[in-house]
């Protein structure tokens, strides 16, 4: 394939604390120098729009296998692709799950045919995802396992989980922890409080995810395992988190786009569309989530992208499976918190880029010359209406149906190749866009300072 020009961008790096105008080549599915560029390449001119890694997602249900009427790898991969993910990590709780080397073996191979983007697969920590006996995690990570989780099941036996997090930091992988004690949860449908009280409904109580939280960073400091926390959504496991990090405890920790934007009085208006484990919180909730972001106290951004069938999402709220489709909204949604002041732009990039990439442990998440060229280009400004029905995924469950979105991704581009590109851009030969000098070469990458607002000296604002 011919190399590649993007020009006209804002390229924002946080991996090399990279924020200014200039150009980006690609180069055999590479980043390359973009000082001088070849004479025979395409461009792609993105005027004003922000050029960054491609993002990373590492909690996502592509469903395949066992449920293909919800998801497929295909159609997950491709709604990875606008939403801006170059690499997604696939959790276990397929049929059969993803509990042994053959069936992280099959993942890899579904990927390769059908994925348009990169797919990683998660193991399962248990056998099975019963809870019971350790799975072969050794033999699932020579296979290609990323990390191991039973995700939609906590871990609810302490000695199994404290063999894990021991096997972890042997293998160098992380354990994904759903916490959530269930003992405190049957039946229930959203956050214990007063909306579920108003409208009669069995509740989350937030002890059942601070018991967990509490019980895996007690293991995790007297093991010193790789522990990561799934989808973290109360002040209270903010308040235990910031209290490890205090005591030198190492993990990591996640939150959705969904626990950072909405409030349990979204069950109101959209009932089995807001339905989500954990369940969407208080706005109390959603304040300390946001906080500990900023301050680093929370890691990443991912997903929890949880497709299901519309007739699911259509029976008593009580029957209904929990789960909303994130992958194609998470941009549009995370952008509200940069506009009004939450969050800086490049803070953003960096939860959903270089963040996941240090939980990974890969060489992905970075705009430095070599690296794979994983590139999302987003328009800070440009206006869309959610639509499910125009969603690539299979699943089209999500409270933000109509809701008016700024920040749309304008391209995807996985290893060099682009995998999603908006209608209102052009790919040309040299020439037939207006060229920009001064594109970024290999010497000045990473080595703008960042102030204290998060972007490099002397660039445009946000």
């Amino acid at each position: 394939m011919k190399p590649l020009l993007i020009t006209g961008g804002r390229v924002i790096d946080p991996s090399r604390h990279w924020d200014a105008e200039g150009d980006l080549l690609i180069v055999d599915g590479k980043i390359a120098r973009a000082g001088v560029p070849p004479a025979d390449r395409d461009e792609l001119a993105v005027p004003g729009m922000i050029v960054c890694p491609g993002f990373i997602d590492l909690h996502c249900h592509l469903r395949e296998p066992g449920f293909e009427e919800k998801e497929t790898i295909a159609t997950g991969t491709q709604a990875a692709a606008r939403g801006g993910f170059t690499t997604v990590c696939c959790m276990p709780n397929t049929d059969p799950p993803i509990a042994t080397a053959e069936m992280v073996e099959r993942i890899n191979v579904i990927a390769a045919r059908d994925a348009v983007v990169r797919v990683l697969p998660i193991g399962c920590i248990s056998a099975g995802r019963k809870g019971n006996v350790l799975a072969p995690l050794r033999k699932m990570a020579e296979a290609g396992a990323v990390a191991f989780s039973d995700d939609g099941s906590p871990v609810l036996d302490d000695d199994l989980m404290r063999r894990a997090l021991l096997l972890s930091k042997e293998l160098g992988l992380p354990i994904i922890d759903h916490c959530e004690d269930t003992r405190l949860t049957m039946g229930a449908a959203m956050n214990e409080g007063e909306v579920s009280a108003r409208l009669g409904l069995r509740g989350f109580p937030a002890a059942a995810e601070e018991n967990m939280v509490a019980r895996d960073l007690r293991l995790a400091g007297e093991t010193g395992g790789r522990l990561h926390l799934a989808h973290l959504s109360t002040a209270g496991s903010v308040a235990l988190v910031r209290r490890a990090r205090r005591d030198n405890v190492t993990f990591t920790c996640e939150v959705t786009p969904h626990h950072l934007t909405l409030t349990e009085d979204e069950v109101i208006w959209h009932s089995g569309d807001a339905k989500v484990s954990p369940p969407l919180r208080t706005e109390k909730d959603v304040q300390a989530l946001i906080r500990a972001l900023r301050a680093d106290v929370i890691d990443v951004i991912a997903t929890d992208h949880a497709p299901h069938t519309p007739a699911e999402k259509r029976r008593p709220l009580a029957e209904v499976p929990f789960g909303i489709s994130g992958l194609e909204t998470a941009l549009g949604s995370l952008m509200l918190l940069v506009q009004d002041g939450q969050l800086s732009l490049v803070q953003l990039i960096e939860k959903l880029t270089a963040a996941p990439a240090r939980v990974l442990g890969r060489k992905l998440g970075t705009l430095a010359v070599g690296a794979p060229a994983d590139i999302t280009v987003f328009d800070l400004h440009r206006e869309w209406v959610v639509d499910p029905a125009a969603f690539a995924s299979k699943g089209k469950n999500t409270p933000l149906t109509g809701a008016v979105l700024h920040g749309k991704v304008m391209a995807t581009i996985c290893g060099g190749q682009i995998v999603y590109r908006d209608d209102s851009l052009r790919i040309a030969a040299p020439g037939a866009f207006a060229e920009k000098s001064g594109g970024l070469r290999e010497s000045e990458r990473g080595e703008a300072p960042l102030d204290q607002g998060g972007r490099g000296i002397g660039s445009a604002n946000a």
